[in-house]
């Protein structure tokens, strides 16, 4: 499967882009619910063109499954570009408290000229967007404190908008998971791919799975060697190449067929779900630009 040709784009997507443009008349900011293991790949471009300068704050959630010294690394990023911006996590319900907080802040002057008018017991509206697959309705149902958007845990779910009354006075505006038509590059693709914003039905998994080993023996190689019990040297491993250490990691899983071959089926299946639910470790696969000068 070349990276390059990583793409996902149905038809319900171009529905959901002018659902988002038809109701931006009905609230006052937008939630961008971002992964937090992907902050830039996981950042609709369209999201700016589409928001008619509505108010935009980012959420990065699934910070549980990221690696925590690459969220702050991330956090005094943003917080120099001056970005709003806010980590969350809807399993541990890390940081999710502070949004209703952080939305009132952002729009403070025209809840102050609300009030002024005489109308400062009207909600707050927030459009809540994103990715695929990246908790949107996990995290209405947090803010909810109520099962009132569908979960499931694969992209998709959500295929048409929702209205959900949450706490501190914010009504939220649940939209279906959007991507954009083409990917810039292959990392991007790549990413999305990886962490579980595009279905595994339409890709190849085996090859997704080999580009994983790549990152991991990379990114952190500890981590990999540690969880599939990799105890060759060095030396050796640095001649394995990406396939070759996938198909190490299915022996030593026990993914046998008959012929003593590797199920390479199975072992992409295993690879990809013990990086999505942090069973390697918490992982991020993106790092913040270098600043000249640092």
């Amino acid at each position: 499967m070349p990276s390059e040709n990583i793409q996902w784009f149905p038809g319900h997507m171009a529905k959901t882009r002018r659902l988002i443009r038809e109701n931006l008349k009905y609230v006052d900011i937008i939630i961008e619910v971002l992964d937090a293991r992907i902050p830039e790949s996981s950042r609709n471009p369209e999201i700016i063109s589409l928001s008619d300068r509505k108010p935009i704050i980012s959420v990065f959630n699934k910070a549980s499954l990221a690696d925590p010294n690459v969220i702050s690394e991330w956090k005094r990023y943003y917080g120099d570009e001056r970005k709003d911006c806010l980590f969350t996590d809807c399993i541990t319900g890390y940081g999710i408290k502070e949004l209703p907080h952080a939305v009132r802040k952002i729009l403070s002057s025209k809840l102050d000229r609300y009030a002024e008018k005489g109308m400062s017991g009207r909600p707050v509206r927030a459009m809540v967007v994103g990715i695929p697959n990246v908790g949107k309705s996990t995290l209405i149902n947090r803010l909810a404190k109520a099962k009132k958007a569908r979960v499931e845990d694969r992209p998709g779910v959500t295929v048409t908008k929702q209205w959900v009354s949450a706490s501190d006075g914010v009504e939220l505006l649940d939209m279906p998971g959007v991507l954009w038509p083409k990917f810039d590059d292959k990392i991007t693709g790549e990413n999305l791919a990886l962490t579980g914003a595009i279905r595994d039905a339409i890709l190849d998994t085996e090859a997704l799975a080999v580009i994983l080993c790549g990152r991991l023996r990379y990114l952190y190689p500890e981590l990999l060697y540690s969880r599939y019990k990799i105890e060759d040297e060095q030396a050796e491993l640095d001649r394995l190449s990406d396939f070759e250490l996938f198909e190490r990691i299915g022996r030593k899983r026990g993914f046998i067929v008959s012929g003593g071959e590797v199920s390479t089926e199975r072992t992409a299946v295993m690879l990809l779900d013990e990086f999505r639910g942090a069973k390697i470790g918490r992982i991020s696969l993106e790092r913040p630009p270098i600043k000249i000068g640092d």
